[in-house]
């Protein structure tokens, strides 16, 4: 990683796998990777950085101990709203959004970085950890590995991603709602079945070896043709087709320009495999 840039954090474990393959950890394993204020400080944090780092070109999001994430920090939250116990109702609503629309940034700074995201997903993936792994670029599991939409149970609506990228990742609208509206668990196969998982692994160890194999062969590619890529895939996925071909063009005037596209069509023609100029 580039040696300006710091990655020292309490609740994240940022390691590089291999060149331009960045892992970022869940690392509260004694909390099962509860999602705590700091959590939510410290993904804006890193994502920003490492958007802008050019030793990064794909992150790979794991969780360490016995499962991925138990979601949000309960104890903590409830101080989130302790704090604001003293203000009038109009105060105490303007502060609390505040606040729930820096945790949804938490998420949204993985999508806005246009460094493709892999999750690898072990044990329970629950609550405001399906806002977060909605919001990469793939997902991996475990054979064991379940999932719950958790916040009905909780007298609350899921308000940190899951209800509005969910529907477009899996296109069931009505399994959604079941799911939704009676918290109820569904493991790796159902996650498969309806799309929200790419690949299932018997093993965390062999889940982390085949993400990092895909991870590692999209850091090959050019960085250019990555990133434009994904940006156009995020834009389309909320417009029209035809504003999401005019996206594409507006991108692709500048980037046909790059020394990339040269590179690839001299590699291809020579039988070798290209080597990129950091972005």
């Amino acid at each position: 990683m580039s040696s300006d840039t710091s990655y020292k954090f309490e609740t994240l474990a940022v390691t590089k796998l291999k060149e331009y393959v960045i892992q970022v950890e869940l690392n509260r394993p004694e909390k099962r990777n509860a999602m705590n204020m700091q959590f939510y400080r410290e993904m804006r944090d890193c994502f920003r950085k490492l958007a802008t780092d050019s030793d990064c070109r794909v992150v790979l999001l794991t969780g360490a101990g016995k499962m991925f994430t138990s979601g949000l920090d309960l104890m903590d939250s409830a101080e989130l709203l302790s704090a604001a116990s003293d203000m009038d109702v109009g105060r105490r609503a303007m502060y609390l959004k505040h606040s729930v629309t820096e945790m949804q940034e938490s998420y949204s700074v993985m999508e806005k970085s246009l460094k493709p995201v892999i999750a690898a997903i072990h044990g329970g993936c629950i609550g405001g950890g399906l806002d977060m792994v909605t919001a990469v670029d793939m997902r991996f599991c475990t054979k064991d590995a379940w999932f719950q939409i958790k916040e009905v149970d909780l007298g609350l609506a899921a308000d940190l991603g899951t209800l509005q990228r969910f529907p477009k990742i899996i296109g069931n609208d009505s399994w959604l709602r079941e799911i939704v509206y009676t918290a109820r668990k569904f493991g790796s196969d159902e996650a498969r079945e309806i799309g929200l998982v790419n690949r299932i692994f018997d093993t965390r160890e062999a889940m982390l070896e085949g993400a990092i194999e895909i991870a590692t062969l999209i850091a090959s590619k050019s960085p250019i043709a990555v990133q434009t890529s994904k940006a156009s895939l995020v834009y389309s996925r909320d417009h029209s087709v035809p504003e999401g071909l005019n996206d594409v063009t507006t991108w692709n005037a500048g980037m046909l320009q790059s020394e990339d596209l040269m590179k690839a069509i001299s590699a291809s023609m020579q039988k070798v495999e290209p080597k990129f100029s950091k972005l």
